[in-house]
């Protein structure tokens, strides 16, 4: 449920109005990168994705089935903990485990268990057999996989995309903040090179770069706390990394 101002903990002097803005943002919640639908405090540019501003209480999640994680504003103890989703280091507001010492980040702990755009589908798995488009590696990170079981993409990965492409992504609100450009690619109609063969093995290849393109832009906005959130100007970026 969206509310259109809300109070909250973590900004006591004033209140967020929830907005809609394609521009990316740092969250101040768990300090993760965000884009899309967020709460914001324009007089201090303070943000919070959705799922940190207003958070469970505690939650359940169907791949741990005999854990309960509670949502807490910073990681528990002294030592370094990192996301069991995504293996991203801890920073900020966090859902732990108490039993099994288990951390979520808030968006890796909400991130749907399928995504669509009407005609491609994308199941999200805890481990997969098969290996990652990215990395080549298998069963590191949680994953998405196509229904055609042949897109597989680690949400490690994503996160390390978005790390290495911050400056890229982010842009400055101050009088030196860059302009980037924010026209939105198609990614259905992208076909890398080999993609224009002729006969059922260029039909494949094409059909498998659509998937592919499909599936980085819609994981990303996913991983960034918003799935319907479209991404501007770094898509080129990721897809030439993926």
């Amino acid at each position: 449920m969206k509310y259109t101002e809300i109070s909250h903990f973590s900004h006591p002097q004033h209140k967020l109005r929830f907005e809609h803005n394609d521009i990316p943002f740092k969250c101040d919640g768990c300090k993760e990168i965000g884009i899309g639908s967020r709460y914001k405090c324009s007089i201090c540019d303070y943000d919070l994705h959705t799922h940190c501003a207003i958070p469970s209480t505690s939650l359940y999640h169907p791949f741990y089935t005999k854990c309960t994680f509670q949502f807490m504003s910073a990681p528990p103890g002294n030592t370094p903990r990192y996301c069991n989703a995504c293996e991203k280091d801890i920073n900020g507001f966090v859902y732990h485990c108490k039993s099994c010492g288990f951390d979520l980040h808030p968006c890796c702990a909400k991130l749907p268990a399928i995504l669509h755009d009407g005609e491609t589908k994308l199941y999200l798995y805890r481990k997969v057999s098969s290996p990652c488009h990215r990395c080549g590696r298998k069963g590191r990170s949680w994953s998405y996989r196509s229904n055609c079981k042949s897109y597989n993409l680690h949400v490690a990965c994503v996160r390390e995309m978005l790390v290495e492409n911050w400056q890229q992504l982010y842009i400055g609100h101050g009088p030196h903040g860059r302009k980037i450009d924010r026209d939105i690619p198609s990614l259905k109609n992208t076909m890398y090179a080999g993609a224009h063969s002729r006969g059922s093995k260029g039909k494949k290849v094409k059909k498998c770069c659509e998937i592919a393109g499909f599936a980085v832009q819609i994981v990303i906005s996913a991983v960034l706390g918003d799935p319907t959130a479209l991404i501007a100007g770094v898509v080129g970026a990721f897809m030439s990394r993926a």
